[in-house]
């Protein structure tokens, strides 16, 4: 699981604002609302007036904590920096929801022409520690943006951090996936089976998955919708649009399982951005 890292500069600091007179609590509520974990806040502080440097505490949400839009009052629409996103669905178990205009038509087509060129055949997580291997379950070809690299994908980033208030750092980098006709991503689960192999080393980069948004950059002529079959519910792809889930925990009871349907007729591409519990790195 990530750190978040206290250094020279980060102590120096909070040296300075105690000495133009600010409190320490003053001091951890200017980092918490800066991104810091409260008990990194307290430890750096404790640095600070102690002298002392301790080992670097893990920064990883509590257990069952997971992303979360701010529905209070009973609102349809959403709105994030001058963009208005309505709520379509709002389904409790599974948590489901789904979002119109997430993305405008310019931002799809963007993400779609910076990714195209980039793609490769989509693989899943090995059966060894090894990593991750081409399946037949997954029929479609993608590729990773790195978290921040370009201004659509940290505009992207930041709205879906303000959206569903999880850390722009809790996040993966964006996948784009791109179906062509037959294409199809069979019924998954999106957490990392604890029973896996491979399980222990990816914990380490950021603790374990608990949300997915799948963003919808074109419309299908036909097919391709993302489906829940525990709950017989399929959500259409349309461009813009997004579906939301989360699970608090890696388990079937979550009732996550899912999948993207076949595409019947053109194509259809996805941007995918996969939320963990702590810092990815």
């Amino acid at each position: 699981m990530a750190v978040q890292m206290i250094t020279a500069e980060v102590r120096s600091w909070i040296a300075a604002q105690l000495q133009e007179g600010y409190t320490p609590e003053q001091l951890k509520a200017a980092m918490r609302a800066s991104g810091w974990a409260a008990d990194v806040a307290e430890q750096a502080l404790l640095e600070v007036t102690s002298g002392q440097v301790l080992a670097p505490v893990v920064a990883i949400a509590p257990s069952g904590s997971v992303p979360e839009p701010d529905l209070s009052g009973g609102q349809t629409r959403i709105e994030i920096d001058g963009h208005g996103i309505e709520v379509l669905l709002s389904m409790a178990q599974p948590r489901v929801l789904v979002f119109g205009g997430l993305l405008s038509e310019a931002e799809c087509d963007e993400l779609v022409a910076q990714a195209r060129s980039r793609l490769s055949r989509s693989e899943t997580v090995a059966d060894s520690a090894a990593g991750s291997e081409v399946n037949t379950a997954r029929t479609s070809d993608g590729m990773f943006f790195a978290r921040g690299e370009s201004e659509i994908v940290r505009r992207v980033e930041t709205r879906i951090a303000k959206l569903l208030n999880w850390p722009v750092i809790y996040g993966e980098g964006l996948q784009v996936l791109h179906y062509r006709p037959g294409a199809e991503y069979q019924p998954h689960y999106d957490y990392f089976d604890p029973e896996h192999s491979a399980t222990p080393a990816i914990l380490e980069r950021g603790g374990q998955r608990v949300g997915t948004l799948v963003m919808y950059l074109n419309t299908p002529q036909a097919g391709g919708a993302t489906t829940f079959p525990d709950v017989h519910l399929a959500v259409s792809a349309l461009k813009g649009n997004a579906v939301f889930f989360s699970y608090d925990s890696p388990h079937p009871r979550t009732q996550t399982l899912h999948g993207g349907a076949p595409v019947r007729e053109g194509e259809k591409w996805v941007a995918t951005k996969w939320l963990r519990q702590g810092e990815f790195n």
